[in-house]
């Protein structure tokens, strides 16, 4: 059965088109209650199944947790309500609460237009592409709510927010605190605006809160990890030691050191690696994604550490991780995991993974990341007629060839369909940045005149 709901990471769309609808939502809440229920039926003990709901601050997020827990509740399951909460924040919870799911109402870095359902299985790891078609296959059918002395239940938990700083501050060495730094925390008016200053402010920082005054339409507007700028300027304005910003649902990390340069995921998943290394803690190799930086590889490798690429996606840098056994994985987006942390990216936790090489080392993030240089890469979205494929396009792959043969060891070309839109995406990195846009728009002339000819 193909997927017509899910995506990579959940369902997610513009609210009021489907599937992000009231009913669409109630629909979802419905089928994944049964099908949880159903798998699990046998570990209930003839309890009913719960479920946690935690979202971001986005105004239509009321909407769709009202959606879904009518949802849930009809089929049978109870429900815990954590209100504002990170992403891993719910993850982690589903697991220590010994709740059977968890579900996150957000479409993370995306503007307030958007939004998005995504679910964590009992062990607070995405849920296996088997069950994600067994509930779109459950939504075929009509809601029939349960008896009325079987509908769930719903309730709000009481210091969620506590429990989960907790969590966070115990992956910090217990040797170490903040005392004496200056930090700039970018909520980027989403899920961790009252949660990641109070992490940093408990291990003895200096914080400094920025874009934490959530509004429901403010999230990621012009802050957060994907507009790193205003990060890099609070530094500078307020002389901080470093900066951390976060996206909308705070499962993405981008950092600044004192002057305002930025370090991606690409170079902080390096400091973090480098630093574990050196102590003895870096366990086997480090996986990447096809558009990981060929600066970090290299400067990955000079380490003598192991390197992996995987498809881009979270989830399938966590399924090379599992395959190999690794520990230390992620996005050059900034999504990092970190899975002797926790069971899935976590924007806070791996802010202070590097902060723990920071102290520990005494060095700067300035200091760290120099030698894990960047190289210039280009990207250029090519649009084509839905359906097309690049196998056996002859003068694509001719010029492909031509450009790889130029750059050497120096330099990496990839070429590779949109998953979400008929587009082909060519990006080529090198050494240097004419040569490189040379190259790519070489590649990109070739890709639309195949696509002409289609």
């Amino acid at each position: 059965m193909s997927r017509r709901f899910f995506g990579t990471d959940g369902v997610r769309g513009r609210v009021g088109e489907d599937p992000i609808t009231p009913g669409m939502v109630m629909r979802l809440g419905y089928a994944a209650g049964k099908v949880l229920a159903a798998q699990q039926h046998e570990s209930l003990h003839g309890e009913r199944p719960a479920v946690l709901i935690g979202k971001d601050t986005r105004a239509s997020g009321y909407m769709l947790e009202a959606a879904l827990q009518a949802g849930m509740t009809a089929a049978g399951v109870d429900v815990r309500l954590t209100g504002p909460m990170p992403t891993p924040g719910v993850a982690y919870l589903t697991r220590a609460l010994r709740l059977q799911a968890g579900v996150v109402i957000s479409a993370s870095h995306n503007p307030f237009e958007d939004n998005g359902i995504k679910f964590f299985s009992a062990r607070g790891t995405k849920l296996p592409d088997e069950t994600e078609l067994a509930i779109e296959e459950a939504m075929e059918s009509p809601i029939q709510t349960v008896p009325s002395r079987h509908i769930g239940r719903s309730k709000r938990i009481d210091g969620a927010a506590e429990r989960y700083i907790e969590f966070c501050k115990s992956t910090f060495p217990a040797d170490l605190d903040l005392r004496g730094m200056r930090i700039v925390v970018d909520c980027s008016n989403g899920a961790a605006y009252h949660i990641a200053p109070h992490v940093m402010h408990e291990l003895g920082a200096d914080v400094i809160p920025i874009c934490n005054e959530p509004d429901g339409f403010n999230i990621n507007q012009e802050c957060g990890a994907t507009h790193p700028e205003a990060l890099a300027r609070a530094v500078r304005r307020h002389r901080a030691d470093v900066g951390m910003a976060l996206d909308g649902d705070a499962d993405r990390l981008m950092m600044v050191d004192q002057s305002g340069q930025l370090a991606d995921g690409d170079r902080l998943i390096y400091v973090i690696a480098r630093h574990r290394q050196k102590h003895g803690e870096l366990k086997g190799g480090i996986v990447g994604t096809l558009m990981t930086n060929l600066g970090t590889e290299q400067a990955l490798r000079a380490l003598g550490c192991d390197f992996r690429r995987a498809k881009v996606g979270d989830r399938y840098v966590l399924e090379l991780m599992q395959e190999q056994g690794w520990d230390l994985g992620g996005e050059t987006s900034g999504h990092i995991l970190c899975l002797d942390k926790h069971t899935t990216g976590d924007g806070i936790i791996s802010a202070l993974q590097v902060l723990a090489a920071l102290r520990r080392s005494g060095r700067s993030l300035a200091d760290y990341i120099r030698d894990c240089p960047v190289f210039p890469q280009i990207l250029i979205n090519v649009r084509v007629a839905k359906g097309f494929k690049l196998n056996g396009q002859h003068a694509i792959e001719r010029a492909v060839t031509e450009v790889e043969a130029e750059l050497g060891d120096g330099g990496r070309v990839v070429l590779r369909p949109s998953g979400t839109e008929p587009l082909v995406r060519v990006m080529v990195e090198g050494r240097e940045e004419a040569q490189v846009k040379r190259h790519a728009e070489h590649i990109a002339t070739a890709v639309r005149q195949a696509a002409e000819q289609r």
